[in-house]
């Protein structure tokens, strides 16, 4: 009688979707202060949406999988348990995943960690953050890579505006430090800013050749917009110009007909020539960005013509390829790779093509911009989903549980501008 219950409830929410396709909304969260809870607009019930986000929440910080570890009384560290290490990556996601979720304890625990492990303090590369430690918070590499110093100014400047700063820890001031010592980076010893100065473009790494081209993951036009108004360090009108390059990068480095975008490529959006060890492809950093112009919309939504095109043209690619069978890499034209980019570390480096989770989250987040008629597919397919490991033993719970957890924060309402409070007094 269960199983036959379950059938109907399921049968209900999918029949009442498919009366009508799931609309983008017109107006983004910095004018409105409002967010779709499109998992509602499929028929789930708020106590089972909350309860759902709850868990997915339990199972990256708390549960048998963790990749959240407190350490003494007031720091703490993800790890990517695959790689046995530390990344800013998944300590600046973190961050942005606590100060969302307003769990201050574990924002705080994660920052001090950073800032005691992770920022150089001095010399050529201060403040910015060696991008990969042991737990112990040995490094293993000093340089940084851009996308965690974008996360952690972000993080930093809405934990400001919800929690203020006359506690232990200046928030908008650590903001801004970052930023100050970033711009001050003049090309002397290989160091740049990790913002291009003339072309309002993020790097890939802001040293050595890696600061001349970038990564279409790491761009978040509206980080920007947020930096543009409260940041509060007189650059607002170089921030709203990185921005629009960003948004314009876009629409050059992503295929028009696929959707699909390689890992890293030039800042003219222009592709890298294949080597010999890997062409380039749509591959594990790829997989952000539809998650990433979902948020611009949902945020910004001032680009709005271009992705909703973006994300039916993505969700119809991947559509095409089977909803339940698709991989995890394609060369950016569509074709199938003809070279795997392996996965793991050296104990199980496995070498395969998978349905991984995490993309199927990031598709599923595409649907905030999406007017198609298959976009609540994905959704479903992001609600029914486990992060168990893979029938070939991989498993993932660092990465893969990370971009599934932001896509259930994202459809449930729960990933937004976190304005300054303003007092009645």
């Amino acid at each position: 009688m269960k199983k036959i219950a379950l059938i109907a409830a399921v049968v209900t929410i999918l029949c009442s979707c498919a009366e009508k396709n799931l609309k983008p909304w017109e107006k983004g969260g910095f004018e409105t202060g409002e967010y779709r809870n499109v998992f509602a607009e499929m028929g789930y019930s708020q106590d089972e949406i909350d309860a759902k986000l709850q868990k997915v929440f339990y199972e990256v910080f708390f549960g048998p999988d963790k990749v959240y570890f407190p350490v003494g009384d007031d720091m703490g560290y993800i790890s990517d348990i695959k790689n046995h290490d530390v990344r800013t990556e998944g300590m600046s996601y973190g961050l942005m995943i606590a100060v969302q979720m307003d769990r201050q304890e574990i924002f705080d625990r994660l920052w001090r960690w950073s800032k005691t492990y992770m920022q150089h303090q001095d010399g050529p590369l201060k403040g910015y953050f060696a991008w990969s430690l042991n737990t112990d918070g040995t490094r293993k590499a000093e340089g940084p890579a851009s996308d965690g110093e974008l996360y952690f100014v972000t993080s930093l400047i809405f934990a400001s505006n919800r929690w203020g700063n006359d506690g232990d820890i200046n928030y908008l001031a650590e903001a801004q430090n970052i930023l100050n010592y970033s711009w001050e980076k003049d090309g002397s010893e290989g160091v740049r800013p990790f913002i291009n100065k003339e072309n309002h473009l993020i790097t890939f790494v802001p040293e050595g050749f890696g600061a001349n081209f970038t990564d279409p993951s790491y761009h978040l036009a509206s980080f920007y917009e947020v930096w543009a108004r409260w940041a509060d360090d007189g650059r607002a009108d170089f921030y709203r110009e990185c921005a629009a390059a960003s948004r314009e990068y876009l629409h050059k480095s992503i295929n028009p007909e696929t959707g699909l975008n390689p890992d890293t490529n030039q800042y003219d959006g222009s592709m890298f020539p294949g080597n010999r060890w890997f062409t380039p492809a749509f591959r594990y950093d790829s997989w952000r960005v539809p998650m990433n112009i979902a948020l611009d919309f949902s945020w910004s939504n001032c680009d709005r013509e271009w992705q909703t095109n973006y994300a039916n043209t993505i969700q119809q690619f991947f559509y095409g390829k089977g909803i339940d069978s698709f991989v995890d890499q394609y060369c950016v034209d569509g074709s199938d790779v003809n070279d795997i980019l392996p996965a793991g570390n050296e104990d199980m480096k496995v070498q395969a093509l998978r349905h991984s989770v995490g993309l199927v989250a990031t598709l599923a987040a595409a649907t905030l911009a999406a007017d198609n008629e298959i976009s609540k597919e994905f959704v479903q397919r992001l609600w029914e989903s486990e992060n168990v490991p893979y029938e070939d033993g991989y498993f993932d719970a660092y990465y893969d549980g990370l971009l599934r957890l932001f896509a259930f924060m994202h459809l449930s309402g729960n990933y937004r501008v976190i304005a300054p409070i303003v007092s009645n007094q």
